[in-house]
């Protein structure tokens, strides 16, 4: 059996703001972060507003997040743990992420 394969993540010196705003501006990726908020959850733990979103749209979603740094996956055994930069984002942009977060109301 293989094992997982680590993704790149950007630096945080590599974090933008507009990378960061795009990740967040669609409502599915949203929603993952503010799953995240309390705390790192196993990525099959995660749900999507609609349960029937074909499961390559989930990892497109998760995708996104990653590569902006919004969050980072790791593997852990057979699946992955997914959890929210917030030190790094809270570094580049302080505040930013409780705002859009807290604006966003709850998930």
């Amino acid at each position: 059996m293989r094992a997982p394969v680590e993704l790149p993540h950007p630096e945080r010196a590599e974090l933008t703001l507009s990378a960061v705003l795009f990740a967040l501006s669609d409502p599915e990726r949203l929603a993952i972060a503010q799953q995240l908020h309390d705390g790192p959850l196993d990525m099959a733990a995660c749900h999507l507003s609609d349960p029937n979103v074909p499961k390559s749209t989930k990892s497109h979603l998760m995708k996104v997040l990653r590569e902006a740094g919004v969050i980072r996956n790791e593997p852990n055994g057979r699946g992955r743990i997914l959890t929210l930069r917030r030190e790094d984002l809270d570094a580049r942009f302080p505040g930013l992420l409780d705002t859009i977060l807290d604006a966003a109301g709850p998930s």
